[in-house]
């Protein structure tokens, strides 16, 4: 018996993890789900793997500069 049971998706199959993912020869894709995994330009179908899942939320971008923390509006009324 083969020691890997893992059956491993291949191309034409849904994809059910968001994630970067390689195939057989070592492509890397990020594929998300729902989407059908792709078969590969030079192998055709082929087999994937999921290398990495995917961040669920990008970290916050910090538009502050010099440290300093942002300013609060203040509304004068001098329009």
């Amino acid at each position: 018996m083969a020691k890997d049971k893992d059956m491993k998706p291949i191309s034409g199959e849904p994809i059910e993890v968001d994630g970067m993912y390689a195939n057989e020869w070592g492509r890397i894709e990020s594929l998300n789900r729902g989407d059908i995994f792709p078969a590969d330009p030079m192998l055709g179908t082929t087999e994937w793997k999921l290398v990495s899942y995917k961040a669920e939320q990008e970290p916050a971008k910090e538009e502050h500069h010099d440290h300093q923390p942002p300013r609060a509006h203040v509304d004068r009324g001098d329009k």
